[in-house]
């Protein structure tokens, strides 16, 4: 019953009347679909539609907790203060590190992101496990689970990118906010070609950061890796091109298999497709 200490994460407590209303026109989670015992991901966009801040987030009383790297809570704290004016919510930092725990019968709210690959993953504040942390980014990794810092950067992704319009985090159905005209413009057309793939190498994996090629030409980069499996962002049409023709797919000089998390029903485009 592997239990996991994340001690890089930080919780933020958004509460009081209106904390609903102030944050469904802010970020990309629908808060009203959001259930009692469920943890999202979200973002915080720019105008342009990439995420400049991601998270969990779930109900908390009268209110949500909002879970982010460490590295990215004063800044969200005061965004998130900027934006408040005079709503009726109170915003305030909320406790360091969160447990994340699968295969046991601990409460707490369930990752959502996990629930669609059809593992129970419990979310909860504090520190309540040891298991080497290599143990849930084996899990992460294996289920297309991308996180900022290490599968893609700040500022640099697209919700899409990164699968939030499959995993929860994205809503289409909800009104506007900071950023929804791009990545609903993205969603219509049909324009989404960087996607999350997981990553199998022949033998162990280069470090993350490492090109991955086919006939010379960049198909995307390595981001997490666990020995022979890891995640990276690679342009769809270019890897399914390779895949159509038997291109050789290369991680530095590792040759790998690249494969769409099964959960989100996604395909590589054909050879056809790719080159329209």
């Amino acid at each position: 019953m592997p239990a996991v200490y994340l001690k890089n994460r930080s919780l933020i407590k958004v509460s009081g009347s209106e904390a609903q209303s102030f944050l469904q026109n802010l970020i990309t989670t629908d808060l009203a679909a959001l259930a009692a015992n469920e943890a999202r991901p979200g973002a915080l966009l720019t105008p342009q539609g990439k995420i400049l801040f991601d998270f969990m987030i779930w109900q908390d009383g009268d209110g949500f907790i909002i879970e982010t790297d460490d590295d990215q809570r004063d800044a969200l704290l005061k965004r998130l203060s900027m934006y408040k004016l005079r709503a009726a919510v109170d915003i305030s930092p909320a406790g360091d590190g969160v447990t994340v725990s699968w295969e046991n019968t601990n409460t707490g709210p369930v990752d959502s992101r996990f629930a669609k690959a059809g593992v129970t993953l419990i979310r909860q504040a504090g520190q309540h496990g040891t298991d080497d942390l290599k143990t849930y980014d084996a899990l992460r990794t294996a289920n297309g689970i991308a996180v900022s810092g290490q599968d893609y950067e700040l500022q640099d992704a697209f919700p899409h990118d990164v699968l939030m319009d499959f995993n929860g985090g994205l809503s289409f159905k909800k009104g506007c906010y900071v950023g929804q005209e791009v990545v609903s413009r993205m969603q219509h057309r049909g324009t989404a070609r960087r996607r999350i793939v997981t990553v199998k190498g022949e033998t162990a994996l280069p470090p993350p950061g490492t090109e991955i090629t086919a006939a010379g030409k960049l198909v995307g980069t390595l981001g997490s890796v666990v020995g022979k499996g890891g995640l990276a962002i690679v342009r769809i049409d270019r890897a399914g091109e390779a895949i159509a023709t038997d291109t050789p797919l290369l991680a530095g000089e590792t040759r790998v298999t690249l494969e769409l998390p099964a959960w989100t029903g996604l395909i590589f485009p054909t050879a056809n497709e790719a080159s329209a």
